[in-house]
């Protein structure tokens, strides 16, 4: 079907847009993958703060540039779903690796973080990232350890008077 000039600049602009405030892309190929399954994976990406488009190659090519996902240039090749991860680098990465396990006919083609293309056998270096909401948890944990080990420490120096006049009582009770 034919697209008009606006509208092409219009998808252009706002991939663009998308690709520039974006922390991480994971590309996929959704080829045998139901209209309803596809719905459902839009659902889960708006939960997610997940951006998912799907735009004709020629022109994603030309929304990317200037953007650090110029690397994935060369893997827009036949159809191509882009999902775009815009609070969570490895958010994408999860949502398409769940949905890829589902859906045998959904395939993975690769990623991008800060400018450089990885294949989709690294897909796991993303998708284990910490979410931020995990991250804060362990900096908050790390933070608290060496207070929390100082608090102790000045906790044990009364126990430890405390035992010790305890220990001179009890000799003094048994020697009288």
């Amino acid at each position: 079907m034919a697209i008009r000039l606006e509208d092409k600049k219009a998808i252009v602009a706002e991939v663009n847009e998308t690709a520039g405030g974006a922390l991480s892309v994971v590309m996929a190929d959704y080829r045998g993958v139901t209209s309803g399954d596809m719905t459902a994976l839009r659902a889960k990406a708006r939960a997610e703060n997940v951006l998912l488009k799907v735009v004709r190659n020629n022109l994603a090519k030309i929304a990317i540039r200037g953007t650090e996902f110029e690397c994935i240039d060369e893997a827009l090749v036949g159809p191509t779903i882009l999902a775009f991860s815009m609070e969570d680098p490895g958010a994408a990465a999860r949502l398409l690796k769940d949905f890829a396990k589902e859906k045998e006919a959904f395939e993975i083609k690769g990623l991008a973080v800060g400018g450089e293309l990885m294949g989709a056998d690294q897909i796991d270096r993303l998708a284990k990232l910490p979410t931020r909401h995990e991250a804060l948890t362990m900096l908050a944990a790390v933070t608290q350890a060496p207070i929390t080990k100082l608090a102790r420490t000045l906790n044990e120096v009364p126990t430890k008077v405390t035992r010790a006049v305890a220990a001179v009582r009890d000799q003094k009770q048994e020697a009288a």
